[in-house]
């Protein structure tokens, strides 16, 4: 059962390596603070057996909201409320993570400037951005800088930093959405370096025994964008600074995807074995069979649920349980059932 048995990164043990993926459940206020919904959200997945519960993206800025009901860890009193969230997650026995993260271009609150490397939009559907200077740039930094002193202190186990699906560090890292003329493109190094500057950053008030991850979309899909190849080039500039990947893809322009079963695996599997680094593997694995294939198989060292989890956030424990039912990841007020579903 190798999805059942412990993950240790950085100084972080996991109990086991099934993952909550990181998810935008705009279920807060524009206040940006946890609200109850999040409390039993996630405390729910926690008892449910998950080693490692994500939450969604956490804007580090006003702007950097997807939408005005994103959570948000850029002032005091949204670091208070994560900190209760944390507390609650830990009592369910999972390790807790939160994905830092600024929407840049799709960011859609309506009294919010968007920015971007490059000043043009999504779609037609999203109002043009405006382009970053130098100055700009360095606020942005500062600003994830903080979200990480705030995760600290709200006793985070672990952070991960969202570069992928088409948000501002993605925008950064793709040719067809960076158009500077400046250091931060050109060269894939030139177009590394927000990311890097914002790691080295992080990593100045995130110790270096907490697990630092990065989220990275493995393809555009698209000619001219990012593509498996240019992906393991980004993360061999950066490996040295980052404890695992989490890989994803698309999200950078308007494209069909064809999501099959586990079509991103592929990604995770090429990444950890051509760049040699840790890798999680997320994107419509819903079985255990096909989780634990992954695993035996080396493609990813963990696996994240999304969807499932929301459908069933006890999947855990429910497949732990088919093998032991007195599973240690059962929490002991629900042994009795799973005794009985699942007798010897």
């Amino acid at each position: 059962m190798p999805i059942f048995t412990p993950f240790t990164f950085s100084n972080l043990t996991l109990r086991n390596r099934i993952v909550m993926s990181p998810m935008c459940m705009n279920s807060s206020d524009d206040s940006g603070t946890v609200q109850e919904f999040h409390r039993i959200h996630y405390g729910t997945r926690a008892y449910g057996g998950a080693g490692l519960i994500l939450l969604e993206a956490t804007a580090v800025e006003g702007a950097g909201r997807i939408t005005n009901r994103d959570l948000g860890i850029w002032n005091e009193q949204q670091a208070e409320g994560l900190a209760s969230l944390v507390k609650t997650i830990h009592e369910g026995g999972a390790k807790a993570g939160v994905q830092l993260a600024h929407a840049g271009r799709k960011c859609t609150v309506d009294y919010e400037q968007s920015v971007a490397p490059s000043s043009f939009h999504f779609s037609a559907d999203y109002r043009t951005p405006e382009e970053l200077t130098q100055d700009g740039i360095d606020r942005c930094i500062e600003q994830f800088k903080q979200a990480a002193r705030r995760a600290y202190a709200a006793e985070f186990d672990a952070i991960e930093i969202h570069a992928a699906h088409g948000y501002l560090i993605h925008e950064f890292l793709s040719p067809l959405s960076n158009r500077r003329t400046d250091q931060y493109n050109g060269s894939t190094d030139n177009r590394l370096r927000f990311l890097r500057e914002i790691i080295q950053a992080v990593r100045q008030v995130w110790p270096a025994e907490k697990p630092l991850l990065v989220r990275l979309s493995a393809s555009d899909y698209l000619p001219g964008g990012l593509n498996i190849d240019e992906t393991i080039r980004l993360v061999n500039g950066i490996k040295a600074d980052v404890d695992l990947f989490d890989i994803s893809s698309g999200g950078l322009l308007p494209t069909p995807i064809e999501e099959t079963t586990g079509y991103q695996v592929d990604f995770a599997a090429a990444i950890r074995q051509k760049a040699q680094v840790p890798v999680m593997a997320v994107g419509l694995i819903t079985t255990r069979e096909q989780s634990e294939k992954i695993v035996a198989d080396g493609q990813a060292d963990l696996v994240a649920l999304g969807r499932e989890l929301l459908r069933n956030p006890y999947w855990p424990i429910i497949f732990d349980a088919q093998r032991n039912a007195q599973s240690h990841l059962i929490p002991k007020p629900y042994r009795r059932a799973f005794a009985e579903a699942y007798p010897k």
